[in-house]
């Protein structure tokens, strides 16, 4: 009989975000190892390789990012959950220099066909879960909800690459700014 798992897929790749953090893309195995405090065979025996942890860790990302999307607009006015579902799908960038470093992972994964395709999946998720809200919030001044969510989607995405560049106050509060100037010209 096959022992059971004593640590979970998600501690071995909170421990892969938090070395891609501090880090960026030149991490190795044996760092996310030592974050989770396992053996590097462990890691490498469940991902199998850097690609294979990469990639369980931005199917892993999607899935939480869309959940705390929804998660985020349940229960308030349909405005304030388009609101605070941009904001909340980037809040966990964390500081400047980390978000640089999940950005600069970044840049190596859209290297990676692989990856890249991922990452298509992963943002046309985000987008259709943008796109959901959108048509809930019914924003008189709004392009068709599937435009909306792109625009969105597309702000989101260059505040978080800007602010990383030059952090000026948090981004969530930047985030906040940002998506509040674009929502009120479209609730007019």
């Amino acid at each position: 009989m096959a022992r059971p798992r004593t640590i979970t897929d998600e501690r071995l790749l909170t421990a892969a975000t938090a070395v891609i953090a501090r880090g960026g893309p030149g991490f190795t195995l044996a760092q996310v190892a030592d974050e989770a405090g396992v053996a590097v065979g462990t890691v490498a025996g469940r991902f199998g390789s850097k690609l294979g942890l990469l990639r369980a860790l931005t199917e892993h990302t999607t899935a939480e990012v869309v959940a705390a999307m929804r998660a985020a607009r349940s229960g308030v006015d349909p405005v304030a959950g388009v609101r605070a579902a941009l904001v909340g799908s980037h809040a966990d960038l964390g500081d400047a220099a980390s978000a640089a470093n999940h950005l600069r992972q970044l840049g190596v994964d859209l290297s990676t066909p692989e990856l890249s395709e991922l990452l298509a999946a992963h943002f046309a998720a985000v987008e259709e879960e943008l796109r959901a809200a959108v048509e809930a919030a019914a924003l008189p001044g709004a392009p068709p909800p599937r435009v909306a969510a792109r625009v969105l989607l597309s702000l989101v995405n260059g505040v978080s690459l800007d602010w990383s560049l030059r952090p000026v106050g948090t981004l969530v509060d930047r985030l906040s700014e940002d998506v509040d100037a674009v929502l009120a010209g479209w609730h007019r």
